[in-house]
């Protein structure tokens, strides 16, 4: 999957975060952000790892399912692309 620096638990055991967990943040900012506002995906992967570059292609992935159900939606220069398959950057926001 990733190669993400993973979180440690209660007892020191190292975690990484779930899909649910990382829609969980994804919903979280999008909606803190508000309407007419996007985020980008490393601010997900940031709140939710300390080492959060590997963490990025996973959010990506389920902004791309969460987008597939209607739930966000993810844009490019400000036009509706895959998440998985957009090259550069892309953004994240409310429908």
């Amino acid at each position: 999957m990733w190669a993400a620096t993973p979180r440690r638990g209660f007892a020191g055991a190292a975690m990484t975060p779930s899909a649910a967990e990382i829609a969980a943040e994804i919903a979280r900012q999008v909606n803190e952000r508000g309407v007419g506002k996007t985020i980008c995906p490393s601010e997900v992967a940031r709140a939710l790892v300390a080492d959060w570059r590997g963490l990025t292609p996973e959010v990506r992935s389920v902004a791309g399912e969460m987008a597939a159900r209607g739930e966000i939606a993810v844009t490019q220069k400000g036009r509706v692309v895959d998440a998985v398959a957009a090259r550069g950057p892309i953004r994240l926001g409310l429908p």
